[in-house]
C-alpha cells in the first residue's frame, strides 16, 4: 500500500444494557458522558476518513462523535455464537466445560457457533488492509483494538489479549513505510 495512515481506533461508548452480558450487535451505546465524546471529537484530524462496526453500539459512538462512518464487518467484535446474550456469571454457572475450556485458552477458544480471538485478527487485518494512505478514525470494538496491537506489535494472540480498551478510549497506531508505530494505548483524552 502506497502512502503512510494515521488510525485513531475508539473503542464504543459503554452498552446501555446488562452489565457483564455478553452483547449482541443490536446492543445500543450509553451516550451519557458528552464530556468524554466532544473531547474526542476535537482531538480527530477534521480530514480523517472514518470507519466502524456495523454493530448499533459502534455507529452511535461514531454518529455522536460526528463522524459518517463507512461499515466495515471485519472490523465487528469477537462472534460469541451462542453465548451471545447471555451473563458470564450464568454462562460460569451453567455453560459447563465448553465454557471452562474456552477460558482456558482464550485466544484459540471458540464458543459454541462462534469464532476465536485468533478468527478475529485475521478479520481485522483484512480490514486493515482495506485502509489507505492518511488519517482514518475507527470506531469499533475493545477486542477489535486488541487485534489491531497485535498486528501493529507481532504480538502473540494470548498477549494482545492482556491489553486494557476502555469504552470511549484513544488508541493511535500509524502503519508506516518501514513498519507498524504505536503512538498511544487506552487513552482517555480531555
Amino acid at each position: 500500500m502506497e502512502g503512510e495512515t494515521f488510525l485513531w481506533l475508539i473503542r464504543h461508548a459503554p452498552v446501555d444494557g446488562i452489565a457483564g452480558a455478553i452483547h449482541a450487535n443490536d446492543a445500543p451505546a450509553d451516550l451519557g458522558d458528552h464530556a468524554q465524546l466532544e473531547a474526542l471529537r476535537l482531538c480527530l484530524p477534521r480530514d480523517a476518513a472514518s470507519y466502524a462496526s456495523p454493530a448499533r453500539r459502534t455507529v452511535e459512538t461514531a454518529r455522536a462523535l460526528g463522524l459518517a462512518p463507512e461499515l466495515v464487518a471485519e472490523f465487528s467484535e469477537q462472534d460469541f455464537g451462542d453465548w451471545t446474550g447471555r451473563r458470564h456469571d450464568e454462562l460460569a454457572r451453567s455453560g459447563g466445560e465448553a465454557y471452562a475450556r474456552f477460558w482456558s485458552d482464550p485466544a484459540k477458544g471458540r464458543p459454541p457457533g462462534g469464532q476465536s480471538f485468533e478468527d478475529q485478527i485475521a478479520r481485522v487485518r483484512l480490514g486493515l488492509a482495506r485502509i489507505g494512505a492518511g488519517s482514518a478514525a475507527l470506531v469499533v470494538h475493545s477486542g477489535t483494538i486488541r487485534a489491531a496491537l497485535c498486528i501493529a506489535l507481532d504480538l502473540t494472540p494470548p498477549a494482545a489479549l492482556r491489553f486494557v480498551i476502555d469504552p470511549l478510549s484513544l488508541t493511535r497506531i500509524d502503519r508506516l513505510a518501514t513498519g507498524w508505530r504505536v503512538v498511544s494505548v487506552n487513552q482517555r483524552v480531555s
